[in-house]
């Protein structure tokens, strides 16, 4: 079943509710203004889902799974802000034909993460939890996120770690900044906090870093000669590593320093094309598209029919 673990799509009714903002995140007929970013022209055509169904599988996918777009901050609106918002984004998406699939999403700003909750989201169909890198840049995150990990766990479903807001650009910072800074800053440092706070507390739990996890792995040789290393060469099979944005030299470094079994075929779709790298082998893009992801979302989980 050849996959794409990260796209993103918004239904009606949650670009309806982002128009009727009047602060950030919101839309302005189809201008997106966040706080940390300059204005966005959106693409219409971006979201028009019977054109997007037709894209995925023109892409030869039977699976597209779409999420929340962390960047946009909703997760840590407060929660009388935050809740229409998830429901109109969970509603939407599980109403989405196929070839789509839904990751969840969580509110972040309340005293204590509802677990019960994503329990709900989850059994409604969602294939697993995802969360901003901002929420699991250190110790304190990784134990306040702790309850949603464990439902997660409970019911078999993966951790999928998406960017999270950028804080306001630089000044006269380009376009691109944001995607490139802040973005895999924060996927750089949760990979690590994962390693040093998540693993142990979470030995079962799978886990997929959006965007090779800002290259993070490849820091292997930095991380022995710094006294972190004693675990080198073991590879943790059930840490996952998404390919948005990324091409051939790129994955093909993942590929040596994780080995291939744990890297799966993602775009990030609409803002980045697919990218089919070329690691020499068709074997290598079975094992990306088809192979890995599914052993990313477990067997229980997959296309809805």
């Amino acid at each position: 079943m050849p996959t794409d673990v990260h796209q993103h799509l918004w239904p009606p009714g949650f670009v309806a509710l982002l128009r009727s903002r009047s602060a950030p995140p919101r839309l302005d007929g189809w201008t997106l203004h966040l706080p940390g970013e300059p204005p966005y022209a959106v693409d219409p055509a971006d979201h028009d889902i019977a054109a997007r169904a037709r894209l995925a599988r023109a892409d030869g996918l039977d699976l597209a799974l779409v999420s929340l777009s962390s960047p946009l901050g909703i997760e840590y609106l407060p929660p009388a802000e935050a809740a229409p918002l998830l429901a109109a984004f969970h509603d939407g998406a599980l109403d989405l034909p196929a070839p789509f699939g839904v990751w969840a999403s969580a509110c972040l700003s309340a005293p204590e993460p509802d677990p019960d909750a994503l329990r709900r989201e989850l059994a409604r169909g969602c294939v697993g939890l995802q969360l901003p890198a901002t929420a699991l840049l250190d110790a304190a995150g990784w134990a306040r996120c702790a309850p949603l990990l464990d439902a997660a766990a409970e019911q078999d479903a993966p951790l999928f770690v998406h960017p999270g807001p950028a804080p306001a650009a630089e000044r006269d910072a380009p376009a691109w900044w944001p995607a490139l800074v802040p973005y895999l800053q924060q996927l750089h440092a949760s990979w690590f906090a994962f390693r040093a706070f998540g693993r142990p507390r979470h030995p079962d739990l799978r886990v997929c870093f959006a965007a090779l996890a800002g290259l993070a792995p490849l820091h292997g040789e930095r991380l022995v000669a710094r006294g972190g290393g004693r675990e080198r060469g073991r590879v943790d099979c059930k840490a996952f590593y998404e390919t948005s944005s990324y091409g051939t030299r790129a994955v093909d470094a993942l590929v040596r320093a994780a080995g291939i079994d744990v890297v799966v075929s993602g775009s990030d779709r609409p803002y980045a094309e697919p990218v089919l790298p070329d690691l020499g082998a068709q074997a290598a893009m079975h094992a990306l598209r088809t192979v890995n992801p599914a052993r990313l979302l477990g067997p229980t989980k997959g296309a809805r029919p």
